[in-house]
């Protein structure tokens, strides 16, 4: 499980979803920087991007193997 510093610098009182901030992971160099909330969840939950990518990956390197086998 990672940990992480969140700073928050700005949130509208009407528009709670609209925060602006920067995130850090203990242990870890460097800050990446958010403006809403979506962009907050996509630092926190990396792996579902990186799993897609992963399935991507496979099927482009299967393909690969049966062109090289023509």
């Amino acid at each position: 499980m990672c940990n992480y510093i969140v700073r928050i610098y700005r949130s509208p009182k009407n528009n709670p979803w609209n925060l602006v901030g920067v995130i850090e992971e203990v242990g870890v160099k460097g800050k990446k920087a958010f403006t809403n909330y979506d962009e907050l969840w996509e630092i926190l939950h990396p792996m579902k991007k990186e799993g897609v990518r992963r399935k991507k990956d496979n099927r482009l390197e299967k393909h690969r193997d049966e062109n090289e086998k023509l």
